[in-house]
């Protein structure tokens, strides 16, 4: 064996020159591992006693992928474009021995090998759609022409990573081997490739494929409109497809010009920026400042849910996906059995949809039981409670939890935005009590919002944070304050534009100006969607606000056929002259003369204090990063990935363009537009969100 260098061997068994790199964690494509696969190479191709090279990892994984680390820094080490020439051009057959995953750069370093071997546990992909970026080291080129256009098309623009089984079916690899013997397969099939003289296999050169698109764009045209809802506002997904057009209709060293043209752009593009900060945002998330490292894990084999509504169902069957069983406990026997039927009815759909067996739905359903007493909680090891938002009822419920539950079980509160330490103080253990912030419908959302009380324990956290990544949520911690991290920020952004209606700009302007930013629907939109009748009582109605009034003429959103909006039977929205007239109406009585608002205002009155707001929660250590406020955004409330976050967002507007438009808009409008002292020390010392340390 020869070391190449810190991170690669060869090693020449019988007669197959074999490179291993071993750079943990996921052999990314460092300067030290293209180094080493170009030196390993020269030593292959010099070494008189081997007729092919086979290069393959140690570890868990072959290249991952490229190093984004080093994105944005100048150039060391050999270039990765050096490093696929060496192989595509070597007078020895190379074969790509592939285990884990070959993502991104890994998977096209594997396309210039002449030959790909995989265990059966593999996953190949091109991934870069998802930091913004497209596969710029000839993947957009090559994968077309060994699987397609198509069926590259929708691997690219998706990130998807492939099962080995589905790459041998599409040609991408050429053989699988058996799990405990990748090394001992690759070389054998080396050798047969030798032995069988077969030419040197260069997927640069292999155009069938390609060229049976040739002369039908309508291929591009159908895929660009079947997903044209999915790949609105990112800059990505359409700049793969017209690499691929460019496979198909290009010599390959023109498609690869413009692919490297297209990867620059988006490389230094704000979308790409934005989508790496959130994939390390949403990696630092898990990582808990100042929590101790030997803080004990709490063995959660039974939890209980109090409720059993649609929050206290979806909390449900998060634990019963993963196997855990569940005892939920309501007050009446009514909503009992409705909430179990909610859950079945939601796994039947999902089986319908062919995303569930058919005998997973009685799995799981076997795993639930219900009744109406507090007692059958006492063997639990984690209790959730999920009543309505009430603080006395809450209260009420831990003093009873606390009689009830078995010594070191965690409790649990999913409110929205109470007090959890009042909450905590109902009990005798409020180093127990932990804010478990589920959102809305809780089998489905991805955040979980874990709120830290001022007596919660580190292994409460610990556990609440491991069992969260177990049941597939993306956790954030946060501390305890009105509406926590996401519905805090949230009321900044409701107040404005709900004030920004009377002042004249209506409904449908504010909802296509954050529609166009990037949000799924704006707030106007979004309330029709989930009904203005949502917390309103006919019998207590006053008609003193807007939503009053069109709740007492029973517009009450789409449910109605009318809300903010006009419907239709297929609940197509219409701009409505009668809530115009009504929104005329109340600023009339406000005093407040309408006038013409910019979309540049709507956006910035929207936004603005939204990162104003989160400087406050970072000054008051509610949240230990800005980062981490970027993360329960994204996932939360559909803040646009490509946008990074709100403060993310801040960073790049530019925080003194942020802070001088908030001292405006105090100003004009008033204090609530007041800015946070941290945006103003940041300011006057010239840092950003992303200079900050975390709060401890």
């Amino acid at each position: 064996m020869v070391q190449i260098n810190d991170v690669t061997t060869y090693t020449n068994i019988d007669g197959v020159g074999v490179i291993v790199l071993n750079s943990p964690p996921v052999n990314a494509l460092s300067a030290a591992v293209r180094d080493g696969i170009h030196g390993g190479v020269q030593k292959a191709l010099a070494d008189a006693d081997a007729q092919a090279i086979v290069l393959r990892c140690d570890g868990n994984t072959f290249i991952a992928g490229a190093d984004i680390t080093e994105f944005g820094k100048p150039p060391a080490g050999v270039g990765l474009g050096e490093v696929q020439r060496v192989l595509e051009e070597s007078t020895k057959p190379v074969i790509a021995a592939i285990h884990g995953t070959a993502l991104g750069g890994g998977l096209e370093v594997a396309l210039v090998c002449h030959w790909r071997i995989a265990v059966p546990t593999a996953r190949l992909g091109l991934p870069e759609v998802n930091i913004g970026l497209l596969p710029g080291a000839g993947g957009t080129q090559r994968l077309p022409r060994v699987v397609g256009p198509e069926v590259a098309l929708e691997w690219m623009t998706a990130g998807t990573q492939v099962k080995a089984a589905d790459a041998l079916e599409s040609g991408l690899i050429d053989a699988l081997a058996p799990e405990d013997d990748l090394q001992g397969a690759a070389v054998a099939l080396a050798k047969r490739v030798v032995a069988e003289q077969r030419p040197l296999r260069k997927l640069r050169d292999e155009n069938a494929k390609v060229e049976a698109a040739r002369g039908k764009p309508e291929i591009f045209a159908a895929f660009r409109k079947a997903n044209a809802k999915k790949f609105r506002g990112f800059a990505a997904p359409e700049k793969i497809v017209q690499c691929v057009e460019a496979a198909v209709n290009l010599p390959f060293d023109e498609g690869l010009k413009l692919e490297r043209k297209l990867f620059v752009e988006l490389m230094h593009g704000d979308q790409s920026a934005a989508q790496r900060h959130y994939f390390f945002a949403s990696r630092q998330a898990w990582q808990v400042p100042g929590l101790k490292k030997d803080a004990a894990i709490v063995p959660v084999q039974t939890v209980g849910v109090i409720g059993a509504g649609t929050m206290g169902a979806g909390i449900a069957m998060n634990f019963l996906n993963v196997g855990i069983p569940v005892h939920i406990v309501e007050t009446q026997q009514a909503a009992l059995d409705r909430g179990l039927k909610t859950i079945r009815t939601n796994y039947e759909n999902t089986a319908k949809k062919g995303k569930l067996k058919v005998e997973a739905i009685e799995e799981r359903m076997a795993l639930v039981t219900g009744s109406l007493d507090l007692q059958d909680l006492s063997d639990c090891d984690l209790v959730i409670e999920a009543v309505f938002e009430n603080m006395e009822v809450k209260k009420d419920i831990f003093g009873r939890l606390d009689r009830v539950a078995k010594a070191g079980a965690i409790l649990a509160s999913n409110t929205s935005a109470l007090d959890l330490n009042q909450i905590a103080s109902a009990t005798s253990r409020p180093e127990s009590v932990i804010g478990l912030h589920f959102f809305s419908p809780a089998n489905v959302m991805k955040l979980l919002e874990v709120v830290r009380g001022d007596k919660t324990s580190d292994s409460v956290i610990a556990t609440s944070m491991q069992l969260a990544r177990k049941i597939g949520k993306v956790a954030v911690l946060v501390g305890v304050c009105p509406g926590f991290v996401g519905n805090r920020i949230l009321g900044q952004r409701q107040r404005e534009a709900n004030q920004l209606i009377f002042e004249g700009a209506m409904p449908w302007a504010v909802d296509r100006v954050l529609y166009d930013f990037g949000f799924p629907m704006g707030p106007f939109a979004m309330s029709d969607l989930a009904g203005l009748d949502l917390g309103w009582n006919k019998e207590k109605s006053t008609g003193s606000t807007l939503r009053e009034v069109l709740c007492e003429m029973d517009r009450r959103g789409q449910k109605t056929g009318a809300g903010f909006y006009d419907y239709d039977e297929k609940r197509t929205a219409r701009p409505s002259t009668l809530v115009e007239g009504v929104i005329k109406q109340f600023a009339e009585k406000k005093g407040i003369t309408p006038r013409e608002v910019s979309d540049d205002e709507i956006l910035e009155r929207c936004i603005y204090p939204m990162i104003n707001e989160g400087a406050k929660i970072l000054e008051e250590g509610m949240a230990s990063r800005a980062s981490d406020i970027d993360v329960v955004w994204i996932n939360g409330y559909g803040w646009p990935v490509y946008r990074g976050g709100p403060m993310h967002y801040g960073d790049r507007v530019g925080l003194p363009k942020v802070l001088t438009r908030m001292r405006e808009f105090e100003a004009k409008y008033g204090p609530q537009f007041k800015p946070a002292k941290l945006l103003e020390e940041l300011v006057a010392t010239g840092r950003r969100f992303s200079d900050l340390k975390p709060a401890h």
